[in-house]
């Protein structure tokens, strides 16, 4: 397997304790296959998607990072969050504009710039003060979008409720592990926060009122397109949505792609979590106690809508999860490979692996009942509709390994993934454009043909794949205790200097030889 990062000289960020892990861990990654591709990968976001770090131009000491998807020059809220995610098990009190917090601190910042500006959209341009140019192309050219967006700072302006409770994981995420409370009384975080509250709120309306009359809807999105899955129906409205349910609307799921009944769970399982630990921030900053309280009010309701909406009972799995429901009846049984999946939630910790509701929808995912649940010779993993049928996801594959307790699945899945990073060879056949002669072998895809290897989107798809190494390979994480989810309080050990030991932990219950499945 090929080396694959780029030159000292271009990679857009150099962190110390990033090359350090790298460099330590060569000797616990026994397979050289799957430290090359641990090599590759965990730096990528580093090396390629820190496109400017900055200040804000009427503030000296707000940091600002612009925090790219891949080959795109904008920035999703979702993916910048989840990127971030990566170096979590590294992140650390610290001021200095060279460290992990700082990246953090300056991706919490420009997406609150960004939720003050167009708090339904998801992906926006260069904050001015970067001074990149503009090339005038939007993903939203032609779209007719209410409410209006600024196209000068708006990329793409899809509504996803995931894409609000990413700002809230990334903020979770960095006060868990900093404990750095004064810097969220600082600059625009507490009114993005009630920005992220407005929209939920706005999106809990029903399609039609008390009487039957329609609904003015808070957002409404068409666009000319020959995808069903990137406009929406009834002239942008989505399909109807019942009154009174205390679930949240979603007009597109993680994926990008539009959602087909809009109470979308895995969103609101997402939303509920972390509006929960994010409200523990709220609660403690003077004066903020009753907007604390009414995140805490509305997360508690969440999980009831959840529990009476979002589970159905199926013939062949008894009560298991919908991917989205109506608030009518009608509901969606699938699952797609994009965080947040129904697959994921003891990932984010909206719930426990052993739950047994999960448990039956779990293997409804990881079976050829769930419509898009790839299968093959080269990869069994969950696609969805944004790469086609038949393109299995790694991205679900690594959700697999961190939601099991089973050494085999484990192990089979890992081998999946590094055995199916072919490169672009003249043979080599990419999905989303043409053949290329430039050989990549050594990152992994977006999504892989699962009987045809050579087919695949995109080889940078990398950010949950690094986060479940660092995850996995150390047996200090792994005592024989039940697992705790990485936003518990309590998750992470206070021992210092020891990557291994301030680990996050998934909700399975992992032995030691998975270890070795993995690390030998």
């Amino acid at each position: 397997m090929s080396y694959q990062r780029p030159a000292i000289e271009c990679r857009t960020f150099q962190s110390p304790i990033v090359e350090a892990t790298v460099a330590r861990l060569k000797s616990i990654i026994l397979d050289p296959d799957l430290f090359r591709l641990f090599e590759n990968s965990y730096p990528n976001s580093l090396d390629t998607a820190i496109r400017w770090k900055g200040y804000a131009a009427n503030d000296s000491d707000e940091e600002l990072t612009f925090l790219i998807t891949g080959d795109i020059n904008a920035m999703w809220l979702r993916d910048s969050a989840n990127q971030m995610q990566s170096y979590l098990p590294l992140l650390e009190a610290s001021s200095s504009n060279k460290s992990i917090a700082s990246l953090y601190r300056g991706v919490i910042n420009l997406q609150s710039r960004y939720l003050l500006t167009a708090p339904f959209c998801n992906a926006f341009r260069p904050p001015t003060e970067a001074g990149i140019d503009q090339d005038g192309s939007s993903a939203s050219n032609g779209d007719d979008v209410y409410p209006p967006f600024p196209s000068a700072a708006v990329l793409e302006c899809k509504y996803e409720l995931d894409s609000l409770a990413a700002f809230l994981e990334i903020s979770s995420n960095y006060y868990t592990a900093t404990k750095d409370l004064a810097f969220f009384s600082k600059y625009q975080w507490i009114n993005a926060v009630r920005a992220v509250l407005d929209v939920a709120k706005q999106m809990m309306t029903p399609t039609y009122s008390p009487e039957g009359r329609l609904n003015r809807s808070p957002y409404v999105f068409m666009r000319q397109t020959n995808r069903a899955t990137e406009t929406l129906a009834n002239a942008g409205y989505g399909n109807p949505v019942q009154s009174n349910t205390g679930l949240i609307r979603s007009a597109f799921r993680p994926s990008d792609d539009a959602t087909i009944y809009q109470f979308f769970i895995p969103a609101n399982m997402m939303f509920c979590t972390f509006l929960n630990s994010t409200a523990q921030i709220m609660k403690a900053l003077n004066g903020q106690t009753t907007l604390a309280n009414e995140m805490l009010a509305m997360s508690k309701a969440l999980r009831t809508a959840i529990d009476r909406y979002g589970i159905v009972n199926d013939p062949r799995y008894g009560d298991m999860y919908a991917y989205e429901v109506d608030g009518f009846g009608s509901h969606n049984l699938m699952d797609d490979a994009n965080v947040p999946s129904l697959l994921s939630a003891p990932f984010f910790g909206y719930l426990d692996h052993s739950d047994k509701v999960y448990q039956a929808t779990r293997r409804f995912i990881l079976s050829k009942d769930n419509p898009y649940f790839m299968r093959g010779p080269i990869i069994n993993s969950v696609g969805g509709p944004h790469s086609g049928l038949g393109m299995a996801w790694p991205m679900a594959s690594i959700i697999r390994v961190f939601t099991s307790d089973n050494d085999t699945e484990i192990t089979i899945a890992l081998k999946e993934i590094v055995s199916s990073t072919d490169g672009l060879g003249e043979d080599s056949k990419q999905s989303d454009g043409p053949p290329t002669s430039l050989t990549s072998k050594g990152l992994i895809h977006e999504s892989i043909n699962s009987f045809d290897e050579s087919t695949w989107s995109r080889q940078w798809h990398v950010p949950l794949f690094v986060h479940g190494c660092t995850d996995l390979i150390c047996p200090q994480v792994f005592l024989g205790k039940r697992a705790v989810r990485p936003n518990d309080p309590g998750s992470r050990n206070q021992k210092t200097g020891d990557i291994e030991a301030k680990l996050p932990v998934t909700t399975s219950r992992f032995r030691t030889a998975q270890i070795a499945a993995m690390c030998t």
